[in-house]
């Protein structure tokens, strides 16, 4: 039976692939649709609904406090010519016993001033990533629940508040972050000022062999020479489970340039599945970014995840 409704709908996506677009109003967004969507009677509002509210990208990286697996790691920091002056390449693995982890590195070569002379990071790049992949010491009595853990800026200042409002950018773009002067309320890709800058797109594709919906936000392309300066996310695409509405796999640029700090980064991620447990598979950065008192940072990185034990 799954096959068959597979194959219909595989047929209906192929009959309107080159058919016209449609354009509907949702939230006060214009909203464009292929024909694919319209045609079967989809319910794009409840669809756009869920893409807007989805948490399950966040609880992809909180799924990994909760299982053992191995990571290549792979960082450059790099000059302005383009060449590697700081480097770590290695392999870790994860291990859980007693609702408590800890991590072992299994191999790595380090160059340059990676580290400082008491071993701590030279590099905020290098510090964002160990946050997000990297356990030290033991750490116990975690779990994977995204519900009361939303991010708070609260009682933090300095690198502290610096690396929350970065988890914020990385975890949960689209939405407004406080406290970065000249463009925390620019992040915010779907309030009012937002419509008027971006284009948003629905799709319902062919993803790997099973079916997918497909949501991008671009801005739009006659905006400009001052529209252009209120646009800081360049691209995001999002591909999402036709049934669970999970994330699968995210694309996005965002730059901006101002007088005190500016920034352009890339970044990439797909993920797959540990049993019910939706987890990161691989993570691609490239960033250039500076602040006011700060040098400048040219990065990239590259998280390869896999040997995932529950």
């Amino acid at each position: 039976m799954k096959y068959c409704i597979a194959l219909l709908i595989s047929l209906t996506f192929f009959t309107y692939t080159y058919a016209q677009d449609t354009t509907v109003i949702w939230d006060n967004q214009q909203i464009t649709l292929p024909e694919a969507v319209v045609k079967n009677n989809l319910d794009y509002k409840n669809i756009l609904q869920r893409i807007k509210n989805d948490t399950t990208f966040y609880k992809a990286f909180r799924n990994l406090h909760i299982i053992e697996f191995s990571s290549y790691n792979d960082i450059r920091m790099l000059n302005k010519g383009g060449s590697v002056k700081a480097s770590w390449d290695s392999k870790t693995t994860q291990h859980r016993e007693d609702s408590c982890r800890t991590m072992e590195i299994i191999n790595q070569q380090t160059t340059g001033d990676y580290f400082d002379k008491k071993g701590n990071y030279n590099y905020t790049t290098a510090e964002m990533y160990a946050s997000i992949f990297l356990t030290k010491g033991k750490v116990c009595g975690e779990t994977n629940i995204v519900t009361g853990h939303e991010f708070d800026l609260r009682n933090k200042s300095g690198m502290e508040k610096h690396k929350e409002q970065l988890k914020m950018l990385f975890f949960d773009p689209g939405k407004k972050i406080p406290g970065i002067p000249f463009i925390g309320n620019k992040l915010d890709l779907y309030d009012d000022d937002a419509h008027k800058l971006y284009d948003y797109k629905l799709d319902f594709i062919d993803y790997k062999g099973s079916f997918a919906y497909v949501f991008t936000i671009k801005p739009k392309e006659d905006l400009g020479m001052f529209g252009r300066d209120d646009i800081v996310m360049d691209e995001m695409t999002t591909w999402f489970d036709y049934k669970t509405f999970e994330v699968l796999a995210r694309n996005y640029a965002l730059s901006y340039k101002v007088g005190v700090y500016d920034f352009d980064v890339n970044m990439q991620v797909e993920m797959t599945r540990v049993g019910e447990l939706l987890v990161p598979k691989t993570l691609r950065y490239k960033g250039d970014f500076a602040a006011l008192f700060k040098k400048r940072e040219r990065g990239e990185f590259t998280a390869t995840l896999f040997d995932f034990k529950r």
